[in-house]
């Protein structure tokens, strides 16, 4: 059919320049590290005739590192407002700019002498993951059906998995992770953007942004007619401009606007709590632990990263699974079903690395619980996170929404960052106990607060969650959502 041929390559259009970027640049900073280090440690000794200190090393190192998610925060922050004020599709677009200076900036740093190029190039790569990580999500739930719109939004889940997977491979010292091929693997994240630039032109705006931001009833049933074919579009039409009538005369809010509003108090501590669980469960650290506890299986030390590889493709295989079943499992269970069982993986592995050198196959339990864990991660939390405030939000609260979670999201990933080499250092074999206490303290949340959202629309959602808001108060007096729809005449 081909419509869905045309709303699957939308998919593919935004998600390649998207939150594929955020997976790719996470990984292929690991394999040159060694390599980037000495090229500091050469450049401080030419230019002032002494070597760097070993920590002063690793502080600059961190530095570096630590400029992606910087970004990343900045890129939240900026996406909110452009995605109100440029439209979806053509913030995704514009973004692919972050990327080229970056790749320019990384791919002459040797050439130039130059570790600062790299600390800021990572800062730009940070930017444009930071703004995808926010507007994807939001164009592609916004565009897609309603009994598609979980599948279709965690779609970016699953680039961000394959983009991790590809940064693996192409990391790999026979394809550029090389001594003297990593600026062109730091640089090579220009390939995604440049296929973006040329294929996201083809596709139509959000249909949702058209008709309730900027009031283009003929553009939007145009973009909808691209999507859907030559299907009724009476529906869905009459949905969004019942929307439409709900939102009329407001204007899109700012995120401090969202915490003072007493009808939005259950969907922002929804967002905030899942947006925070998501990079404090440990799942990141997960990766970090991977080298250590496969050394510690025997597995050589020149095999580690194809091993590494496999981490990658258990969250890719539990994304692609996830984006199939997400509209018929429901959006609850997947996220509660996801912290329960880390929950348990985490008491396994503390278990597993403290009896690591008295036991013989611990370390391979250990491995085990590296894959469950990353596994049981990816059928809920990572991809069903991203599809919430899409859904709890209504279109003049979404970009703000959004704000608040990549803001939350990138300061969490800082955080853990920075805090977790020294947790291990305090907590030695026992270091996911703050971990464990986030994924049961969230799993607890979800069972008790958050209401299903599987094929509701977002007129629906919004009523159920202000019931929720407003118990005290009776309900006369709020838009009814569906039975009100019924009269709207087109």
């Amino acid at each position: 059919q081909l419509q869905n041929k045309i709303l699957i390559l939308t998919i593919c259009a935004a998600g390649i320049g998207g939150t594929f970027q955020y997976g790719y640049n996470i990984s292929i900073i690991n394999a040159p590290a060694s390599y980037i280090q000495v090229f500091m440690n050469t450049t401080w000794l030419e230019r002032m005739g002494v070597p760097l200190e070993s920590n002063v090393i690793l502080l600059l190192w961190s530095f570096t590192v630590s400029a992606y998610p910087l970004g990343g925060l900045t890129g939240a922050v900026v996406a909110g407002p452009m995605a109100i004020m440029l439209g979806r599709k053509m913030s995704l677009l514009l973004n692919n700019v972050f990327v080229i200076i970056a790749a320019t900036l990384s791919g002459f740093s040797r050439m130039a002498k130059s570790f600062e190029m790299i600390m800021l190039s990572r800062f730009f790569t940070g930017v444009n993951a930071g703004v995808s990580m926010n507007i994807q999500p939001m164009y592609l739930a916004e565009s897609a059906p309603k009994k598609l719109r979980g599948a279709v939004a965690l779609t970016s889940a699953s680039f961000t998995a394959l983009g991790l997977v590809l940064g693996q491979v192409v990391g790999l010292r026979e394809l550029l992770g090389g001594e003297e091929s990593w600026p062109f693997l730091l640089a090579s994240n220009v390939v995604p953007a440049l296929i973006q630039l040329t294929a996201l032109p083809w596709f139509p705006e959000s249909p949702r942004y058209l008709l309730i931001d900027r009031g283009d009833k003929e553009s939007c049933i145009s973009a909808l007619q691209k999507l859907r074919g030559t299907s009724d579009l009476s529906a869905e039409l009459e949905e969004m401009l019942a929307e439409q009538a709900a939102v009329k005369g407001q204007r899109a809010k700012n995120p401090w606007e969202l915490f003072q509003n007493p009808a939005l108090r259950w969907q922002l501590v929804s967002i905030v709590v899942l947006s925070s669980a998501m990079q404090l469960c440990g799942n990141d650290s997960m990766y970090f632990y991977a080298a250590y506890v496969f050394q510690e299986a025997g597995i050589p030390q020149d095999k580690i990263p194809y091993v590494v590889i496999g981490t990658g493709s258990c969250e890719l295989i539990t994304s692609v699974t996830c984006n199939m079943i997400i509209d018929y499992a429901g959006r609850r269970p997947l996220l509660l079903g996801g912290y329960i069982f880390m929950a348990g993986w985490a008491i396994v592995f503390m278990v597993a690395l403290s009896q690591q050198t008295q036991i013989s196959w611990m370390p391979y339990l250990s491995m085990a619980c590296i894959f469950a864990y990353i596994l049981s991660f990816g059928i809920g939390p990572a991809g069903v996170t991203g599809v919430l405030p899409t859904e709890v939000f209504d279109q003049m609260s979404r970009p703000a929404a959004y704000m608040i979670c990549g803001s939350l999201l990138w300061f969490n990933l800082f955080l853990v960052g920075t805090a977790f080499p020294f947790i291990v250092k305090s907590l030695a074999h026992f270091c996911y106990i703050p971990f464990l206490v986030v994924c049961v303290c969230t799993a607890l949340y979800v069972w008790f607060f958050l209401p299903e959202t599987k094929g509701k629309s977002f007129l629906e959602i919004s009523e159920e969650f202000r019931k929720r808001n407003f118990k005290t108060k009776t309900r006369a007096g709020f838009y009814k959502g569906p039975e009100e729809i019924k009269t709207t005449t087109l």
